[in-house]
């Protein structure tokens, strides 16, 4: 499957965005999407994800409330709302795919990418 992202950007802290994700070459419905971030120094981290085929979620505890990851099948896209913007919201952030597993799955077959976000204080 290829992944392609798009969305990223430089905004203020308390701005949104939001993260857009394209698969192709593959069954969109049979993929649990999600997103993944790496920041300059800090450990790989597991933004959200949602499960193949459902609504089944699952999101970091540092943006809860404040992210939300959504499917559209007709477009095979899955998008990444971002709200309330942090400064250590700052990262590459990476789509992530992976063929029929649970969203609490750690590990990710395919990744695009990544995108850049910046958060300015």
């Amino acid at each position: 499957v290829q992944l392609v992202e798009s969305g990223g950007g430089l905004v203020q802290a308390g701005d949104s965005l939001r993260l857009s994700c394209v698969l192709s070459e593959g069954p969109f419905s049979r993929y649990t999407m999600g997103w993944i971030r790496q920041a300059p120094g800090k450990e790989r981290e597991i933004v959200s994800a949602i499960r193949y085929n459902s609504n089944h979620t699952r999101y970091a505890a540092s943006v809860m409330d404040r992210f939300t990851i959504s499917r559209d099948s007709a477009k095979s896209t899955v998008y990444l709302q971002m709200n309330s913007l942090k400064p250590e919201d700052t990262a590459v952030y990476y789509c992530v795919a992976d063929f029929m597993s649970s969203e609490q799955t750690s590990s990710f077959r395919d990744w695009g990418q990544g995108t850049q976000v910046t958060v300015s204080s």
